[in-house]
């Protein structure tokens, strides 16, 4: 009886790691699609505005890379949100730690990379509002 018991709850846990798991990619990729369109929207806007995005090297952001490496690196926090999901005793607190600690990363190159003033404070924003976008999305589908 015991055996039989067991059974039930293995599967059912699998069935719901497996359910979650896709949960998690499909609100993940809705959530970078949206977030690389409003990157390319704040881009194109600034880009408008006269904001231009070439580093002290004269080297040149181009306005499709702010959509691209949008869609790159949530890809990558989907893949965080999918292990920390499987693997994390608290998937949703750890994740939302390690994605709040990337972000605030990886707005350190903008500063470094010889940007103008308004071109760092795009750069910052693009970074922060698609961490916005996608990192509540994500995180809502992991266990607390």
């Amino acid at each position: 009886m015991t055996t039989t018991l067991s059974a039930p709850a293995t599967i059912a846990t699998t069935t719901t790691t497996s359910s979650a798991s896709r949960s998690v990619w499909r609100h993940g990729l809705t959530a970078g699609t949206a977030a690389a369109a409003v990157t390319f929207a704040i881009a194109a806007v600034a880009d408008a505005a006269g904001v231009s995005f070439a580093d002290s090297s004269g080297k040149s952001i181009p306005l499709y890379g702010f959509p691209q490496l949008t869609l790159l690196f949530s890809l990558v926090g989907i893949g965080i949100a999918a292990v920390l999901g499987r693997r994390a005793r608290h998937p949703h607190s750890a994740f939302v730690r390690t994605t709040v600690a990337l972000t605030a990363l990886s707005v350190v190159p903008d500063f470094r990379a010889g940007f103008d003033g308004g071109s760092i404070a795009v750069l910052v924003l693009a970074h922060v509002v698609a961490a916005a976008i996608v990192i509540p999305a994500l995180a809502s589908r992991l266990r607390r």
